[in-house]
């Protein structure tokens, strides 16, 4: 009778009815979506005191090649087997028979992000955020002794937790958890613990009392055939700047990893680099985030119009270095900056034309256009569409095999109708068309 009535903690967890399987995904992914908008309020909290007092301590920037060093001596020998990264959560949703991500990437990657930003490096905080989810996810997976599809549901769950509660786009964070995993397929089978990560994660940062950046509400512009074309030509101009980008920061990775292969000289020769480019500048624009600019861009006709390039070399050096955060506000921060240029050179509404920009510029980065545009509409209002989907279709199809995470799979081609027997990592495939991996 005991063998029959007690269960063990696994096998409740295991088993497949569809009950069950309902009140699991809404369980897990509640304690997930718990644990992500914590971590993204302690996080956001974090980083509105370090930017706040480097910008009232600017001299502080002179500082960042030390930081440099200290950080890169302390990842160097405790961070080894996290430093790949986003790109590490990816390999282990597609691979659950991966090691455990370790816990110790959450606080790390907290820390090394701040302190990033503290002395003005130029970084995001979505990677941060989506490390921090995956790897309490995982740290959740364990405690529960979930293996196999169940480990890979609830790291996806731990992406959307990360990125819907960081930025307070819950919807967006659940489809991008969903579209990210494996270009050209939706991650269905977790999208339960994802749905209940995501909203779970942005209601409980918004009950700590943290605020995110208020963007404008952008006005209404309808479809004609003219709009239509000059979108179009946004697209095509957007996926060249962000395959520029993505080049860039490779290029520069493994050129800095070949001449200079210790971390901590490497992170300090990137940040003298970053301290002579701003003083170069003379302008503080292009430092950590960048939000105030990033606004500006929605409303400011006299933006400096190379703005969105500055950005680029700035966030590509601060990347290829070492220095940890992420691409995504920097790349708003790009792509509003592009669309504030292209608003006036083909008399596009700047807010709208910036919003697009903002958006379309990582949906081409991340191959995620679905979530992207989606994001547009919960910061900007439901006026972006449809001008932001076509960007970021448009930009997604001709940006080709390009990618920020060098472990993305491609489960069919941009273009034609053939399908892969199983999802090939982009890496593999530059190596088979003889082009370099991204």
């Amino acid at each position: 009778m005991d063998s029959g009535f007690k269960m063990t903690r696994r096998s409740i967890w295991q088993v497949s009815a569809p009950a069950v399987n309902v009140l699991r995904g809404v369980a897990l992914g509640s304690v997930v979506g718990c644990l992500c908008g914590l971590a993204s309020a302690a996080f956001l909290a974090a980083l509105e005191w370090v930017t706040d007092f480097r910008t009232d301590n600017t001299l502080i920037v002179f500082a960042l090649p030390l930081a440099g060093l200290g950080i890169g001596l302390v990842y160097g020998r405790l961070g080894k087997d996290i430093a790949p990264g986003t790109n590490l959560i990816l390999e282990t949703a597609n691979d659950p028979a991966r090691p455990a991500i370790p816990l110790r990437m959450a606080p790390m990657v907290l820390v090394g992000t701040v302190l990033t930003h503290l002395f003005g490096g130029s970084a995001g905080r979505e990677g941060t955020a989506v490390q921090m989810g995956a790897s309490l996810a995982d740290g959740v997976a364990r405690t529960f002794h979930l293996q196999g599809r169940l480990r890979s549901e609830l790291l996806v769950a731990g992406m959307a937790g990360g990125f819907g509660s960081v930025f307070g786009t819950p919807v967006a964070g659940l489809v991008f958890g969903l579209e990210v995993i494996v270009i050209g397929r939706l991650s269905y089978a977790a999208i339960l613990p994802a749905a209940f990560a995501a909203l779970v994660g942005d209601m409980v940062t918004h009950a700590t009392g943290m605020a995110h950046v208020p963007y404008p509400t952008v006005a209404k512009l309808g479809l004609t055939p003219l709009v239509l074309a000059k979108w179009v030509l946004f697209g095509l101009v957007m996926a060249a700047v962000v395959v520029v980008f993505i080049r860039l920061t490779a290029g520069l990775k493994a050129t800095l990893t070949r001449f200079i292969p210790a971390l901590p000289l490497r992170m300090a020769s990137g940040g003298l680099l970053v301290v002579l480019m701003w003083q170069l500048a003379q302008t503080d624009d292009y430092l950590g985030l960048g939000i105030p600019t990033l606004v500006r861009a929605f409303s400011d006709p006299d933006l400096a119009s190379n703005a969105f390039a500055l950005k680029l070399i700035f966030t590509a050096v601060t990347l290829s270095a070492g220095f940890l955060g992420g691409e995504v506000t920097p790349l708003f921060f790009i792509g509003a900056a592009l669309g504030n240029v292209f608003g006036r050179w083909l008399g596009l509404p700047l807010d709208l034309a910036a919003g697009v920009g903002m958006a379309a510029a990582f949906a081409t980065a991340s191959n995620t256009p679905i979530a992207l545009s989606i994001m547009a509409v919960e910061l900007l209002g439901s006026a972006v569409l449809p001008h932001v989907v076509i960007v970021s279709v448009v930009a997604f199809i001709v940006s080709g095999n390009h990618s920020i995470f060098h472990a993305h799979r491609l489960a069919q081609p941009k273009h034609g109708h053939q399908r892969f027997d199983e999802p090939i990592p982009l890496a593999q495939l530059a190596k088979r068309d003889g082009s370099q991996p991204s």
